[in-house]
């Protein structure tokens, strides 16, 4: 039975490092579309310059080029037994599209995490991310990138001001994403303002009982 978990939830509230740890743990992808725009970014593609500008206002990039982005990725062979989505889908018309790609690979469990906008606030003008490799930390007190030594960094849409307008946004465009998962028993709600470890805990535990369900109703 493949393991696709998706993690919804605002900026700064844990997804990245939760994601991460899943996907290791079950040996399959981590997919962040994050990842891949700042990596389009630091290539200055075509692509790169577009997200660049798009996420330096604190906006969400274009649903087209969201949705073409993990249809490509969804497609190699390491995403067969499953995946962990970290920043997609955003929107409704992403999640419909998701819903289209992964028919019948099993089922999608959705973890919505909660916290309060203060604490994100706060964790986000705290972040650091490498300049040459991409790591993140949300100490801010680290002398260099644990991963190769480089040189750590707040990242452009990590400022207080665009911050709240990241929240914004997200309030606006992606608190719907709830609405629409909220009738599927694989949707859960995770208080994300507690240790990592209790966090993965309950993700552990979403993801079990999901594909627990999955499992009888393939039987």
């Amino acid at each position: 039975m493949s393991v696709n978990l998706i993690m919804l939830g605002p900026p700064g509230a844990g997804k990245g490092t939760q994601a991460e740890r899943f996907a290791r743990l079950h040996n399959i992808p981590k997919i962040s579309t994050g990842d891949i725009l700042r990596e389009a970014v630091t290539e200055d593609s075509e692509l790169g310059r577009i997200a660049k500008a798009t996420m330096d206002a604190g906006k969400l990039v274009g649903d087209d080029v969201m949705i073409g982005i993990v249809q490509e990725r969804l497609s190699r062979p390491d995403a067969r037994a499953g995946f962990v989505l970290d920043g997609f889908p955003r929107t409704v018309a992403q999640a419909q599209a998701l819903d289209a790609m992964i028919n019948g690979r099993g089922p999608l469990v959705v973890v919505d995490f909660v916290v309060p906008q203060e604490e994100l606030i706060r964790r986000l003008n705290q972040r650091r991310v490498c300049a040459r490799c991409g790591w993140t930390t949300a100490a801010d007190g680290e002398p260099g990138c644990l991963r190769c030594s480089g040189e750590l960094v707040q990242r452009s849409d990590d400022g207080v001001d665009v911050v709240r307008r990241r929240l914004q946004v997200y309030e606006r465009d992606t608190m719907p994403l709830v609405e629409y998962y909220r009738t599927r028993r694989s949707l859960h709600v995770i208080d994300g303002n507690r240790p990592q470890a209790e966090v993965a805990a309950a993700i552990d535990a979403a993801a079990g009982s999901a594909c627990g369900e999955g499992r009888q109703g393939n039987a």
